[in-house]
């Protein structure tokens, strides 16, 4: 984390976490719609049409839920890692600029346009987790594997919904499937790498490991040598005592055969 200052991080964690206040303005949303409502079978977007009484509240949501997402992930920028790192700001600005969109054009307004931010905000949303899975997954396997399986889930749903097939969970059930990783993921990301940071104790990385095993294959190749210097010097001196045993006191020049 040392590339990412306290404060920064501190921020765009807040951010991400703030992601999940559309689920709260998303029920509240749909306890004030008048006409029947079910999540099963009405998409997200109906909570922000003309006749739902919440409906300013909703696309406000899908403004601010904009701002949150694109400013977490460019002030935690500096603490992702690895090459998909440079790809997170970029999918995810994406998901943000969609999500605008469809807060700004309602789905009974600019009906193109609004299709045209969720397009953006489901792709980029799916996507962009896969990416932060990757950027993430240094700091911690676990919170790796969660956001990867998160994006996995969305992108999977982004697809049966653009297709329509959406007989089993519901056309509703479908999208909230597809769009729902992404304020989960964000949140559980923004807490982690902010506890992370906090307790500071960041899982090694694969550079790290690779280092640890070069020192100890540097340790044990010194500990052999330091062990062969030693056996050489040992021999070498049991070789001087026995050729010193051969010399003769009185003339230490005289041959072996002439001693004898």
């Amino acid at each position: 984390m040392g590339a990412v200052t306290a404060t920064r991080l501190r921020w765009g964690a807040l951010a991400w976490v703030l992601t999940l206040q559309f689920f709260v303005v998303e029920a509240l949303a749909e306890a004030r719609y008048t006409a029947p409502y079910s999540r099963v079978g009405d998409v997200i977007s109906a909570l922000g049409a003309a006749d739902s009484a919440a409906r300013q509240l909703m696309n406000a949501s899908f403004v601010v839920q904009a701002a949150l997402i694109l400013g977490g992930a460019l002030l935690l920028r500096p603490a992702l890692r690895g090459g998909a790192a440079r790809a997170v700001p970029a999918l995810l600005g994406a998901a943000a600029l969609g999500v605008l969109l469809v807060g700004v054009f309602p789905t009974d307004g600019n009906g193109t346009v609004h299709a045209i931010g969720a397009f953006l905000y489901l792709v980029g949303g799916g996507l962009g987790l896969v990416a932060l899975a990757y950027a993430v997954r240094p700091h911690s396997e676990a919170l790796g594997t969660t956001v990867v399986l998160l994006g996995m889930v969305a992108i999977a749903a982004t697809v049966f919904f653009l297709a329509g097939v959406t007989g089993y969970l519901g056309e509703g059930g479908t999208e909230r499937a597809a769009a729902y990783p992404l304020p989960l993921a964000l949140a559980l990301t923004g807490g982690a790498l902010w506890w992370i940071d906090r307790r500071g104790e960041e899982a090694p990385d694969s550079t790290s490991l690779r280092a640890e095993r070069a020192r100890e294959q540097a340790r044990r190749a010194e500990q052999a040598r330091a062990r062969d210097t030693a056996l050489d010097t040992a021999t070498r001196r049991h070789d001087g005592a026995g050729e010193s045993d051969d010399i003769d006191p009185e003339d230490p020049w005289a041959a072996t055969s002439r001693r004898d």
